[in-house]
């Protein structure tokens, strides 16, 4: 079975809590309330590698607590600190650190990091641009206090895809990875396109390759800031490539052996795998699983 990271999260999301400001109070009196420790936007681990959880008491004056869910029964919570930078900005620590998060950690790590740039990129009404919106349904929804509009958190729909020609995949590296990293292609679904529809379309864009059978594989958050990752397959039936260099610094095709040494960190690999934790990793995973 499948298991991308940043999923698996056993908080129970407690919606019945969000439109009850009664339930919610009372959430936030429980004693055994838990605060999730961030350093920023950044997750803050214990000695035992997992997240940090503190008391509410330890929300700083003037933070506004979040209700990420229950685990277990008890509610753990978030603060909203206007003064946080936005997850857009990465600090270079954050990947390290989530190299060590066990997956199910990452991913309650990963619903609080969205929602809480979600916030501080809605701070103001997006309908009559002029009021200000405050939180409401328990931190997951804003409101303006103008004009009522109710404002929810979204996320992008992105599509991250291998072509397949013969028994070979395609690879690409972006400008800004690290040196020797190569990864799956990817991109957002723009308005009014099927997700099959935007997979050959960034394939023919970013590599001038024309596909057919499009497969969806599995998804996973990536909340950075906030995108859902689609992963898919499709076939090519030629392996010319016209590379769109404003796009894509490279790509080539690689077949199964070279996955595997490259996954497997092996010396001498043709490329540097993504990381254990991004979806184009689990997708070079299944790739290979279909041949064994």
């Amino acid at each position: 079975m499948l298991r991308p990271g940043f999923t698996g999260s056993p908080l129970d999301r407690a919606d019945r809590l969000r439109n009850d400001p009664d339930a919610f109070m009372t959430a936030v009196s429980d004693w055994r309330a838990r605060l999730l420790r961030l350093d920023g936007i950044d997750p803050v681990l214990g000695e035992d590698g997992r997240l940090s959880w503190g008391s509410l008491a330890e929300a700083d004056e003037g933070a506004e607590l979040l209700l990420l869910g229950l685990i277990d029964g008890r509610p753990h919570f978030a603060a909203l600190d206007y003064g946080m930078p936005e997850g857009a900005t990465r600090s270079m620590g954050i990947f390290r650190t989530l190299d060590l998060l066990p997956p199910e950690e990452a991913s309650t790590y990963a619903g609080a990091r969205s929602l809480i740039d979600w916030h501080l990129r809605h701070r103001f009404c997006a309908k009559c641009g002029n009021g200000d919106t405050v939180i409401h349904r328990a931190g997951w929804g804003r409101q303006c206090g103008r004009c009522g509009a109710e404002h929810f958190p979204r996320v992008d729909p992105v599509v991250i895809m291998l072509a397949e020609h013969g028994d070979k995949v395609l690879v690409g590296r972006q400008y800004r990875y690290p040196p020797g990293r190569y990864s799956a292609l990817a991109g957002f679904v723009e308005p009014g396109e099927s997700v099959e529809e935007a997979v050959a379309r960034e394939l023919h864009e970013e590599a001038g390759l024309t596909v057919r059978d499009v497969r969806y594989v599995v998804s996973q958050p990536w909340p950075f800031p906030s995108s859902l990752m689609m992963a898919c397959m499709a076939t090519a039936d030629e392996a010319a490539l016209t590379i769109d260099t404003t796009e894509l610094e490279d790509a080539f095709w690689v077949d199964r052996a070279g996955v595997e040494a490259a996954l497997a960190g092996a010396p001498g690999a043709p490329f540097l795998a993504p990381p254990h934790y991004a979806i184009a990793h689990t997708l070079f995973r299944w790739w290979l699983e279909q041949a064994a």
